[in-house]
């Protein structure tokens, strides 16, 4: 794990008070909180939580978060849709950079409740761009 912030690597103002806490088991209330938390754990290499986070129909195995040489940038939330008490869906757009050059992801993920916890089901790329910083 990387140290911790003091701001949250989601945006917000203080980390402890806000993905902090998911990640030290404090219960998500919301498919938006899940998405930023999940944000905020690739940031922090954090794969115990993001497994943790993940539908169990769709979990891989592992996850490979060692990667030295990816930097996150930034997360926007552009839409949440709630299909249902249950169901939502969060598109988002999340900038880092691998290698000198920057990259944007432009994704909408599916989340699930199940008996009132929050899980990543999967995601639909909307766009993956590169360019060179």
């Amino acid at each position: 794990m990387t140290a911790k912030p003091k701001t949250c690597p989601c945006g917000a103002v203080n980390y402890d008070s806000c993905c902090g806490r998911y990640h030290n088991g404090a219960s998500v209330p919301d498919a938006e909180m899940l998405m930023r938390s999940r944000y905020s754990a690739y940031v922090l290499k954090l794969d115990t939580y993001l497994l943790a986070t993940w539908h169990p129909d769709t979990r891989p195995a592992t996850l490979e978060l060692d990667v030295e040489s990816c930097k996150w940038l930034g997360l926007e939330v552009k839409t949440i849709i709630q299909e249902s008490a249950d169901c939502c869906k969060v598109e988002f757009v999340a900038r880092y950079k691998v290698g000198g050059r920057a990259h944007r992801l432009h994704e909408t993920s599916q989340f699930l409740r199940i008996s009132g916890q929050w899980f990543y089901m999967s995601g639909e790329f909307k766009s993956q761009l590169a360019s060179v910083v």
